[in-house]
């Protein structure tokens, strides 16, 4: 066990300073989101943000006692806990994931084991809890992501491929004008019609509900149901030992109105799926906002290189935002999908661009 005194190097001691603040920050984060949540959630976070204070005491131990000339902590806990005050969204318990993965305490010789292994355990704790946001906002933000990408890649490629062949300003505004409405409309029908069809095909596989009115009159000894649990997936002995299960259970109350999931195995997360208006409505309109960004220089009077380089750029800054976006909703690292959705939405531009470029001078 670590030898908890106040004695160190300077260098040591300024290490668990360090350590000691990014404890009080996270603690304060947990305690920040705990706040805006309720019942089982918000348990799960306050016993996180007890775990930062086991941690805490441990740093403040072998300083002694002694927090004074304690950092701020760094920029990012910071940041996370400002937003936690503030928002308390999906957006910073992705962040707190990161937070959590990125923890040094597994190769520093002042840190415990348990406390590396607790750091470890907390991701996965904030992992599950993202998760039910990730949920909740799956279908929705997929398609908003979507149509944002695809508004922005696609106009541009538009706007560049024509403006590339030397036409008159006014065609370039008015083709990227009209393959913003034309986008937009075809993104949101795809989305409605692909969505509803994936809940649909949900629908046609869940249980019926009258089938339940069956189970009070089925044979013990024969009991057809464990054909059921087995045609969805339980294995044949599962199957029998759950099937005598709900059947004397419903027997043994004469119920007929057992739950509609009494047939069910596995449950189908229609959270996650969205509805199709929501989903075309957010295409539709991500869509539209991404089509517009290629074609503002030309609304504002540019023309020619200006007007294209202006357009390159505003895009691209788009596209790093929502990749970066994606990167912090999905845990992963926000620069290295910023930088992915940068170089697929500019590599498209360039290749109707360079196409743009060869027909003008084919023509000229």
């Amino acid at each position: 066990m670590t030898d908890q005194t106040p004695h160190g190097s300077a260098s040591d001691r300024t290490r668990w300073r360090r350590y000691l603040a990014a404890e009080r920050a996270e603690g304060a984060v947990y305690r920040e989101l705990a706040a805006r949540r309720e019942g089982e959630e918000r348990a799960i976070l306050l016993a996180l943000a007890a775990a930062e204070g086991r941690h805490e005491a441990h740093w403040l131990a072998l300083l002694g006692g002694d927090d004074a000339g304690v950092p701020r902590a760094d920029l990012r806990t910071r940041l996370l806990a400002s937003l936690a005050r503030r928002f308390g969204s999906i957006f910073v318990l992705a962040l707190a994931q990161r937070a959590e993965a990125r923890s040094p305490y597994a190769t520093d010789p002042d840190a415990t084991p348990a406390m590396a292994a607790d750091e470890r355990i907390h991701g996965e704790v904030v992992r599950g809890l993202a998760s039910r946001g990730r949920r909740r906002l799956a279908g929705t933000f997929r398609a908003a992501v979507f149509g944002a990408n695809d508004g922005l890649v696609s106009n541009l490629a538009l706007v560049l491929g024509i403006g590339a062949t030397g036409v008159a300003p006014g065609v370039v505004l008015f083709t990227g004008i009209a393959g913003l409405l034309a986008g937009a409309l075809s993104m949101g029908a795809g989305e409605y019609v692909s969505v509803r069809s994936q809940r649909e095909l949900l629908e046609a596989s869940a249980p019926d509900p009258t089938a339940r009115e069956a189970l009070p009159h089925l044979d013990v000894d024969a009991n057809e149901l464990a054909l059921v649990y087995r045609a969805r997936g339980m294995q044949e002995q599962e199957a029998v030992e759950h099937a005598a299960l709900v059947v004397a259970r419903v027997q043994a109350v004469e119920d007929a109105h057992t739950p509609t999931d009494a047939l069910s195995v596995v449950e189908h997360d229609d959270e996650a799926v969205g509805t199709g208006l929501a989903a075309a409505l957010s295409s539709f309109c991500f869509f539209a906002s991404g089509a517009l960004i290629p074609v503002l220089p030309y609304l504002f009077g540019m023309t020619g290189p200006a007007a294209i380089i202006t357009a390159t750029v505003l895009v691209s800054i788009a596209l790093l935002a929502t990749g970066a976006t994606v990167g912090l909703l999905s845990g992963a690292s926000p620069f290295k999908r910023a930088v992915r959705q940068l170089a697929i939405g500019l590599g498209a531009a360039a290749v109707t661009y360079v196409l743009g470029l060869a027909f003008g001078t084919s023509i000229s």
